[in-house]
C-alpha cells in the first residue's frame, strides 16, 4: 500500500484564498527559441510548400517520403480501417459517434428575420464555414474520440470539406484513428503532423488546401503554431493540462471518486485533479482509496506525480461553499457527486462540462456520452464554451431597408454621423431621406 498524502486545504482559514491561488497557478512560459523554430518552420511551409512538408516529415516521423502524393490517405484506406476493426470496437465507435451526432444536432443555429412596421426588414443569416482543418496526433497518442469529437460537429454544420491531418512516425498509421475518420466524415487525409502540418492548413501548399479554421489537440509545437497562425485562420482553442473538480457530500463509494481522480491525473504530470467535501472523514477515505488502487494503474507514476504537484482535498463548510469555489476554479470537468446535483448545479456557472449525480462518470464525458469532450481548460470556462456546431457556423447581419424605413434610420444616422464629424456617412445616409 502507497502512502501518499494529498495537499490539504480548508476552506475556512483566513489562508486559503492565497492557497487556491497558488494550486491554480499554472504559468506554462513562452520558450522563445521554441517560438523562433516554430516561425521558421511556417515560413518554410509558406515557401516551399509540399516540398517543405516532405522534408519535415522524413526528418521528424523517420518516414521515406519522395512525392506529396504519398502523403494523402485514399477514401479506400480510410474505409478499409473501419471495415478490418474488430466487432466490439466498431460498434463502440458507431455508439459513441451516434450519441456525438444527436447531441450536435440540437447545437445547430438557424437565420431568422422579423420585419418592423415601415417594412424594414432585420435578421441574421448562419452559414456554414467552408472548410475546416482537423489536427489528430498520431503515435502512442492516438485518440478517435478526438476525431469523432471535432468531425462530427463540424459535419453537422455542413462544413464544405473536412481536412485531417495526423502524423504517422516510421509510418504507422492507428486503424481506430483512421476508421473514426471514416465513420466521422473526413473528406480528406494527409500523414502529417507537427507545426508542418498547421503551416499547410493554415496557408496551403500545392497538395493540401487552405482552411477557415484548425480544430484538435497536440503536442508544445502544434499549439504555438496555432497561436502564430490565428487571425490568418480561426481555432478553437489553446488547451492546457487537463482538469477536474469534483464536489462530493461524502454519501459516494471513496474508491469510485478515487479513480474518477485518477481519469484526469493519467494524462499527464501537469494534469489536476481536484476534491472538495463537507466531510474531513470522506477526505481521509478517497485518500485510502488512492493509495489502495494506484498500484494498479498502468500510469500510476504520472498519477502520482499529478497528484503530488497539483491535486488537493479542500474542506467546506457546506455544498454552497463549494459552488463559490468551483466557480472560482472555473474547471473543464466538475462532477456534482451529491444527492440533489439538480440543486447544486442551479449555483454553478462557470465550467465546461457538468457532470451530475453519483453514477455519471467524467470518462464517460470523454467517450460517449454525447456532449463535447473538447473544453475550456485553465479557467477559461468563465468566459468559453465547449466546442460544438456553432464553431463550425458563422453569423451574418441581414439589413434590407424599405424606402420608409431609410428615411426613419437616415435622420437617427444622419445626426449621429455628424456629431462624430464624420460627413460623408451622414450625406449618405442623408441622400436616401424624403
Amino acid at each position: 500500500m502507497i502512502d501518499l498524502k494529498i495537499t490539504r486545504l480548508n476552506a475556512s482559514t483566513d489562508t486559503f484564498s492565497q492557497q487556491l491561488d497558488n494550486l491554480l497557478a499554472w504559468n506554462e512560459t513562452d520558450d522563445l527559441a521554441l517560438h523562433q523554430r516554430v516561425r521558421d518552420i511556417i515560413a518554410d511551409v509558406k515557401t516551399n510548400g509540399d516540398q517543405a512538408l516532405i522534408d519535415y516529415t522524413n526528418r521528424f516521423d523517420h518516414c521515406h517520403i519522395q512525392a506529396a502524393s504519398e502523403l494523402e490517405l485514399s477514401k479506400t484506406q480510410l474505409q478499409q480501417a473501419w471495415e478490418s476493426l474488430p466487432k466490439e470496437q466498431a460498434d463502440a465507435l458507431q455508439i459513441a459517434a451516434d450519441r456525438i451526432r444527436a447531441y450536435a444536432e440540437q447545437q445547430k443555429l438557424s437565420s431568422w428575420q422579423y420585419q418592423e412596421a415601415d417594412g424594414t426588414v432585420l435578421g441574421q443569416k448562419i452559414t456554414a464555414l467552408d472548410r475546416v482543418g482537423l489536427y489528430v496526433p498520431g503515435g502512442k497518442a492516438a485518440y478517435p474520440s478526438s476525431v469523432l469529437m471535432n468531425a462530427i460537429p463540424a459535419n453537422v454544420a455542413g462544413v464544405g470539406e473536412l481536412i485531417m491531418v495526423v502524423p504517422t512516425p516510421n509510418g504507422e498509421t492507428n486503424a481506430l484513428v483512421l476508421a473514426a475518420a471514416y465513420l466521422a466524415g473526413v473528406d480528406r487525409a494527409f500523414t502529417i503532423g507537427g507545426a508542418q502540418a498547421i503551416a499547410a492548413l493554415a496557408y496551403g501548399t500545392e497538395s493540401i488546401p487552405a482552411v477557415a479554421k484548425i480544430v484538435g489537440p497536440g503536442n508544445i509545437y502544434v499549439a504555438t503554431a496555432k497561436k502564430l497562425v490565428f487571425g490568418h485562420v480561426g481555432i478553437d482553442m489553446i488547451a492546457g493540462p487537463s482538469e477536474i473538480l469534483i464536489i462530493c457530500d461524502g454519501n459516494t463509494s471513496p474508491d469510485w471518486i478515487a479513480m474518477d481522480l485518477f481519469s484526469q491525473a493519467e494524462h499527464d504530470e501537469n494534469a489536476q485533479a481536484i476534491l472538495i467535501s463537507v466531510d474531513e472523514q470522506f477526505l481521509d477515505a478517497v485518500e485510502q482509496s488512492i493509495n489502495k488502487l494506484l498500484f494498479e494503474m498502468e500510469r500510476a507514476d504520472i498519477i502520482k506525480a499529478s497528484l503530488l504537484a497539483r491535486g488537493a482535498f479542500i474542506k467546506v463548510q457546506d455544498l454552497d461553499q463549494a459552488a463559490d469555489i468551483a466557480n472560482r476554479i472555473a474547471p473543464e470537468h466538475l462532477e456534482l457527486s451529491v444527492a440533489d446535483p439538480d440543486r447544486l448545479c442551479q449555483k454553478i456557472r462557470h465550467a465546461g462540462a457538468i457532470f451530475m449525480g453519483r453514477y455519471t462518470a467524467e470518462a464517460l464525458g470523454d467517450y460517449c456520452a454525447g456532449p463535447n469532450h473538447v473544453l475550456p481548460t485553465s479557467s477559461t470556462a468563465r468566459f468559453s464554451s465547449p466546442l460544438g456546431v456553432y464553431d463550425f457556423q458563422k453569423r451574418s447581419s441581414l439589413i434590407y431597408c424599405s424606402e420608409l424605413g431609410a428615411a426613419t434610420l437616415g435622420q437617427t444616422a444622419s445626426i449621429l454621423a455628424r456629431g462624430e464629424s464624420l460627413t460623408a456617412h451622414a450625406r449618405s445616409a442623408e441622400y436616401r431621406i424624403k
